[in-house]
């Protein structure tokens, strides 16, 4: 299940900011004293070499809001009705722009705290430079959500134990990676899962890997929910 087109990547990038009508405050407790917080429906910022993006980028969304310390210390709130479809896909990014091959490794450690109700997941969402192909690596996910394509198995990568399905959204090709059982906190290693897509199954060649991002991709979150991003590191070499 993909967070976006193409195009809606491109439109998340360079639409011009627009304010969503906001019913109720933010609820997170950090939210008051964040040093960068938006409502906008495109709000994006940078923060220690982290981009931060707000990203309601689906139909019948409802209010959402952003709140950072930084751009590894973060959360979301959001207020999405209980309909099927992907409302949001906040996140931060960081750049890599490495092929797999000079990659000499990339990984990231992540520390959460997800509510118990509505539907979500809690993913990284890797992308090549050309937003041909898409890799998406939930760590956790709660109610009525799933992946695109059909199943592939069960592997064991960079830590976890993964159920692995192959899909397209029509704009690109998207290889979900969903862990066996949920964590709230852990290090991925991700370039032997990109080395696997590669060498082991040749889904695809040598890419060069854009950005790595890490968020929550919002199905419904009716009566407001907290989502939030205690610690996040991405490192590459």
């Amino acid at each position: 299940m993909a967070p976006h087109t193409r195009a809606g990547l491109a439109k998340a990038l360079t639409a011009p900011a627009l304010a969503l009508g906001i019913t109720v405050g933010m609820a997170s407790a950090p939210a008051s004293a964040a040093v960068w917080n938006s409502c906008d429906q495109w709000g994006n910022t940078t923060l220690g070499g982290y981009r931060l993006y707000n990203n309601i980028w689906g139909s019948g969304a409802g209010s959402q809001c952003v709140w950072a310390n930084s751009g590894t210390n973060w959360g979301v709130w959001a207020n999405h009705p209980n309909t099927g479809g992907i409302k949001s896909y906040p996140n931060s990014k960081k750049v890599i722009n490495k092929t797999i091959t000079s990659l000499g490794s990339l990984s990231s450690s992540y520390n959460v705290t997800v509510p118990s109700s509505g539907a979500y997941n809690t993913s990284y969402d890797i992308w090549d430079t050309d937003y041909d192909y898409e890799i998406m690596l939930w760590v956790n996910y709660n109610g009525a959500v799933g992946p695109l394509g059909t199943s592939q198995g069960t592997v064991t990568l960079g830590g976890h134990t993964w159920s692995v399905h192959k899909g397209s959204n029509g704009a690109n090709e998207v290889f979900s990676f969903l862990r066996t059982s949920d964590s709230s906190s852990g290090t991925v290693n991700i370039l032997p899962i990109l080395k696997w897509i590669k060498d082991t199954k040749g889904w695809f060649g040598n890419e060069t890997i854009g950005d790595v991002q890490f968020g929550y991709e919002i199905t419904s979150s009716s009566g407001g929910l907290d989502f939030v991003t205690n610690n996040l590191t991405v490192s590459s070499s």
